[in-house]
């Protein structure tokens, strides 16, 4: 058994409420600056007008949170760039005149990622019994991103999973013989 010496487990309820608690003094500081800002937990985005002020502000508040709070910054994680190339909790912006939330093209792919798992798991067992498995899963990843104006990830996820549930039944169904006498009786035409 290895003990911790620093950190909370990820996940744990008590990380984000550590986190809160610390970086208060983040928040007070970007209000005195008047800075428009987003921060969930320890991930944090300000939004400035130019790059060059984006930069200016990036070294300002790293700076201000190693040497006043004693924290390190992760240089990988953070970056100066547009609201729609960045990813912000799942989501991410269009570049319109008046931007929508979005979901993120990340997060689909972990999502398809996932699906794909249960799907393999998903031959030689009854469709209802996948169903019934992905159905929880889905349904928090939509209640998740409800907030997303654009809608057509949705639409695409739902036919990108019904293509899926179809390929199930065409390989449960085998034969050529199987499967003509299946499409006929859902309608059809023999030839």
């Amino acid at each position: 058994m290895s003990l911790r010496r620093e950190g909370t487990p990820q996940g744990g309820p008590l990380s984000p409420l550590l986190s809160n608690i610390l970086l208060d003094d983040l928040d007070k500081e970007l209000e005195r600056r008047g800075h428009a800002f987003c921060r969930y937990a320890d991930d944090c985005n300000i939004y400035v007008q130019t790059r060059r002020a984006g930069e200016r502000v990036m070294a300002s508040i790293t700076r201000f949170l190693e040497e006043r709070l004693k924290l390190r910054v992760n240089e990988s994680k953070s970056a100066v760039d547009r609201p729609w190339k960045r990813k912000f909790l799942g989501y991410t912006m269009t570049w319109n005149k008046r931007p929508k939330l979005k979901v993120a093209a990340s997060s689909v792919k972990r999502l398809k990622d996932a699906l794909c798992e249960q799907f393999r798991k998903g031959r030689g067992r009854k469709l209802q019994d996948v169903i019934t498995t992905l159905t929880p899963k889905l349904r928090g990843w939509v209640n998740y991103f409800k907030l997303a104006e654009v809608k057509n990830v949705f639409e695409l996820l739902d036919e990108w999973v019904r293509h899926r549930l179809r390929n199930i039944i065409w390989r449960q169904w085998k034969r050529i013989y199987t499967r003509a006498r299946n499409m006929m009786q859902r309608g059809l035409a023999e030839d």
